[in-house]
């Protein structure tokens, strides 16, 4: 008979199914974490899975939008991810007529583009044709036909021509009706404009001085 002094407690079993079941598992789990991340990194910028599929054009006017797919060369199935958006932006900001773009991606294979137009207000003379002059002096588009839009009588028609600016600061201050009658615009100097309107009618504009501002008196009034 063993007494109760000699008893020895069981060890507790090493190796054991139970320990095997209580150890972390976060390597594991980091492990196929990390190959998710790969594969999926993998299948976005270098398969055509998530390729560019569709190319969207809205805001087109004068323009077509295949004229806008075309400037923009985007390659049919393209890996979405590696879709240089701001180098498609550039391209297409290079047609004609185009003032803005914005250019973005849609999962998971279409790339929208959006196309900001600019708007004529005025017509010059250049290369023997007609072409369309924007509000801020940009001539963008030649034309086959003559608008109903005023002609500016200026050699010279740029964004930072005075005189080409204040001609299209008068044009802007017109009403539609108004603007509709104008057949010329005639610069002598930036601040006097004449607006040759139908029927051989003038009207001469006289464009607002900036007033000189007040410099502070250094003596005691």
């Amino acid at each position: 008979m063993v007494s109760p002094a000699a008893r020895v407690s069981p060890r507790p079993a090493t190796g054991s199914g139970a320990d095997r079941r209580h150890r972390p598992r976060w390597p594991l789990l980091a492990a196929l974490t990390v190959l998710v991340l790969v594969a999926g990194v993998y299948l976005a910028e270098f398969t055509g899975l998530l390729g560019v599929h569709t190319v969207t054009v809205t805001g087109v006017r004068a323009l077509t939008a295949d004229e806008v797919r075309a400037a923009a060369a985007i390659p049919d199935g393209q890996p979405l991810a590696r879709i240089d958006v701001d180098g498609v932006a550039e391209r297409v900001r290079a047609l004609a007529g185009v003032e803005r773009v914005a250019v973005a991606r849609s999962w998971p294979g279409t790339v929208r583009i959006t196309v900001t137009e600019r708007h004529g207000v005025a017509l010059v003379s250049r290369d023997g044709g007609l072409w369309l002059v924007d509000g801020g002096g940009v001539v963008f588009q030649r034309l086959t036909r003559w608008p109903r839009l005023p002609l500016l009588a200026l050699p010279d028609v740029r964004p930072d021509n005075p005189a080409a600016r204040a001609a299209l600061t008068a044009v802007a201050a017109l009403p539609a009706p108004v603007t509709a009658q104008v057949a010329q615009v005639k610069v002598a100097t930036p601040e006097q404009v004449t607006l040759v309107l139908t029927g051989a009618r003038t009207v001469l504009w006289a464009a607002r001085r900036s007033p000189r501002p007040r410099l502070p008196c250094c003596r005691r009034c």
